[in-house]
């Protein structure tokens, strides 16, 4: 009998596996995830998870009995700690289990502050895991003092969701605004004037110099010479992907665990798929980390485990919820070179075009999701609208779709 193992039980793995029986696959799955919960959504982990609006089952992809009732052996808070390439085994506690093709979908982990500037001391969390939410929520109430570094989108996430649980927040970034390396300077400009109306302090062009604290943070230095009190802080600089066992494995790197356009890696037996797989995207190498990425992508491996031989493509889309705003993103902005503003039909929605060229290549929609869905629409068929078109509010956005 046939074995696949998927190493990795975040969104990609749980997709995968799903999509192996969907599609008829027989033989034996198994799903290692080191946490010792059923795969979860992360999304409203520091949203409505965090606000006690949503409780744990409610997190959860799919009830555990899915597992047992498709025959899936979900093995979990049991990470592989030895991988075997030549031998094709994965070493899980005190079980070495053979497999036949080994899926990695081991996701990313979010970078961490240096212990030399006090990134080890209590009350200094990141926002990636259950644990870590339930660790940090006692701190979400309002005689709190929060730092939050870094201002892409999981910092002003959960600055937003700090700011709404009447926490005091200092968010510094230390790139000249906010959403620098993702956005426009218009969207930054968006989401600032968003969180300064709601007390937020943001620092742009600012740095940690280093936390202060003998066992647990209680202050803050900052490049611009400022010192912080502080109740505990957030870091949000990013993530990297979790190439461990690829690395166990001797597979091939770049930018996460590469892999060609089938989301094979450079071990015929071994493929990857998620935050943590790079692939090729219009003559160059990219790795998405979205959660629709890693439904999309798992599920066009599993396809490709089983014979399909189907490239992956993606239609790359995004989302982020910061007070009563939801930000829909379309496309890649990468080598734009103009931004077109459509306003919305109501107060606070706005949507931002980019260009290269006459090209689109994506759209920021806030509080706007007809211009996020004809926007995503007209990316994806690689059509391009005049800019007056966008620009004149009375234009029927639906009609560009003909």
């Amino acid at each position: 009998m046939a074995q696949i193992i998927v190493a990795g039980a975040g969104q990609a793995g749980a997709s995968l596996v799903a999509k192996l029986r969907t599609l008829g696959f027989d033989g034996q799955i198994t799903l290692i995830g080191e946490e010792s919960v059923p795969p979860y959504q992360r999304p409203p982990l520091s949203k409505a998870y965090l606000m006690g609006d949503m409780e744990m089952d409610r997190l959860l992809l799919r009830p555990e009995r899915f597992y047992r009732e498709n025959d899936i052996d979900l093995r979990l808070g049991q990470p592989v700690t030895a991988l075997d390439a030549a031998a094709r085994t994965v070493t899980v506690g005190e079980d070495i289990l053979p497999y036949d093709q080994l899926a990695l979908t081991t996701g990313s982990h979010p970078r961490r502050l240096p212990a030399a500037i006090g990134g080890h001391l209590k009350g200094v969390h990141v926002v990636r895991t259950l644990a870590d939410v339930d660790d940090m929520a006692e701190n979400f109430r309002p005689d709190r003092r929060a730092l939050i570094v870094g201002g892409g989108y999981i910092g002003l996430e959960a600055a937003a969701v700090a700011a709404k649980c009447g926490v005091q927040v200092t968010l510094v970034e230390m790139a000249d605004r906010i959403l620098q390396r993702v956005a426009a300077p218009e969207t930054s400009a968006y989401f600032r004037d968003l969180h300064g109306g709601r007390g937020v302090q943001i620092l742009e062009g600012v740095g940690l110099e280093r936390l202060t604290g003998d066992d647990r943070v209680t202050g803050a230095k900052l490049s611009d010479g400022q010192a912080l009190d502080l109740d505990f802080v957030i870091v949000g600089v990013g993530i990297a992907p979790a190439t461990q066992l690829a690395e166990m494995a001797g597979v091939a790197l770049d930018n996460g665990i590469a892999t060609d356009e089938y989301g094979r890696t450079s071990d015929p037996a071994i493929w990857a798929a998620g935050d943590c797989a790079s692939f090729p995207y219009k003559g160059a190498r990219i790795r998405l980390e979205s959660v629709q990425n890693a439904i999309d992508q798992a599920e066009t491996v599993a396809a490709n485990m089983l014979g399909a031989q189907k490239p992956y493509v993606p239609c790359p889309w995004f989302w982020s919820d910061q007070y009563e705003t939801k930000l829909q993103i379309a496309g890649l902005n990468t080598g734009y070179d103009r931004i077109v503003t459509r306003p919305g039909e109501k107060p606070g929605a706005t949507s931002f075009w980019y260009f290269r060229g006459d090209e689109l290549l994506a759209v920021d929609a806030m509080n706007d999701p007809r211009a996020f869905m004809i926007g995503k629409r007209l990316v994806e068929a690689g059509k391009s609208p005049p800019a007056d078109v966008l620009t004149d509010p009375a234009a029927d956005l639906k009609a560009l779709l003909k």
